[in-house]
């Protein structure tokens, strides 16, 4: 997901009744986050947010009755921010893994993305196995780590670009340290230019932002080579992150997750802005 490197911008206002103070309900407004730079996921046209993160996040509040005002947040200072109390959750196809579990807590996943390596097809990583394949790095191990060594030699000494923060990032780290250069980028669009520009040999990111991508013809020569990977450092999937104090706005943010994952309008809204379906029960 940009199942993607880690994280992004688009901070959304939402106003929930609270315990009765003098005969009136008092009202609190929280704030929710999301990069606003990571399309098709969250993005900026025409001063508006628009995407799959927005949409949805609009759909959850009026499902638990709360009013929404969207705003920006950089990915790269998004959690902190987050347990200094600037805003009140993040909806920005953060990845639960447990790196960012011990800082803060996770709704239940509402989406799942595939990650891979993008680069020139006229690039000597087009000779990278598996490509059109997808391997679990929770539950199929031994085989992902087989794949990756049969990759470890073509990518050996290759300058790798991702967001800085990221699974992507994480994944890297975790898999072809020592291999590798990484090169971080603040946004992806950053390190899509550098990739143009021949500064990176490849970057990784989501297929689904990666589809969004290769929209530009600019990126015409241009493909995910080799297998893309889910699980791992990648997570569990995507969810809204939360303070870990803030039970009772999980328990509420999990419940309208579940029923926007039951009644189709994650798939629904996953088809219209990725062509495919994302929703956790799909990614078996």
């Amino acid at each position: 997901m940009k199942y993607r490197p880690i994280l992004t911008t688009t901070a959304f206002t939402v106003v929930v009744m609270m315990c009765p103070v003098a005969g009136k309900a008092q009202e609190q407004t929280l704030k929710f986050a999301t990069e606003g730079s990571y399309a098709p996921w969250n993005f900026t046209e025409g001063g508006t947010l628009k995407g799959f993160d927005i949409e949805l996040t609009n759909d959850l509040c009026a499902r638990a009755k709360l009013k929404c005002e969207i705003s920006p947040q950089n990915w790269d200072g998004i959690i902190p921010a987050l347990n200094a109390g600037k805003y009140d959750a993040i909806a920005a196809a953060m990845g639960i893994t447990a790196k960012r579990r011990e800082a803060i807590e996770f709704t239940i996943p509402y989406a799942r993305a595939r990650n891979g390596f993008f680069a020139s097809k006229g690039s000597d990583l087009a000779k990278l196995p598996g490509t059109g394949q997808s391997f679990d790095l929770d539950n199929s191990t031994e085989v992902a780590k087989a794949e990756i060594e049969q990759m470890r030699p073509l990518l050996k000494g290759k300058v790798i670009g991702v967001q800085t923060s990221s699974t992507n990032a994480a994944f890297l780290e975790t898999y072809f340290k020592g291999d590798v250069e990484v090169r971080e980028y603040k946004t992806t669009e950053d390190a899509e230019l550098d990739l143009l520009s021949d500064r990176v040999d490849a970057i990784v990111q989501s297929n689904i932002s990666l589809a969004t991508t290769k929209k530009n013809a600019k990126f015409d020569d241009y493909e995910i080579l080799g297998p893309t990977f889910f699980g791992g450092p990648f997570g569990i999937g995507v969810g809204i992150g939360l303070r870990k104090d803030d039970a009772k706005l999980k328990a509420t943010l999990d419940q309208v997750i579940q029923d926007a994952i039951a009644d189709g309008t994650v798939k629904r809204l996953a088809e219209k802005w990725f062509a495919v379906d994302v929703t956790p029960l799909s990614q078996k």
